[in-house]
């Protein structure tokens, strides 16, 4: 592999990290919202909905930031044959 390609796919490898960074955590926050709504006394039971909410929220900016980068690598795939 020369070191443009992989320059090339390193850029595409961090387009979006962030986002599907960001991902990771709120499902991890979620994941801990819905464990403390579900076995902690006292808690409001309003928090294993929250917590549902939260994971779902993660797992669509995971999914926003892998098809961005789909699309990216997609665009740029045209760039290498040419």
């Amino acid at each position: 592999m020369s070191e443009e390609s992989l320059q090339r796919l390193n850029g595409i490898r961090a387009y979006h990290r962030r986002t599907r960074d960001a991902g990771f955590v709120a499902c991890l926050l979620g994941a801990l919202l819905l464990v403390a709504g579900r076995f902690m006394p006292g808690a409001p039971v309003v928090l294993v909905s929250v917590g549902v909410g939260v994971i779902v929220l993660g797992w669509g900016l995971f999914a926003y930031a892998l098809w961005k980068r789909l699309a990216l690598a997609r665009t740029h795939s045209s760039d290498a044959s040419g």
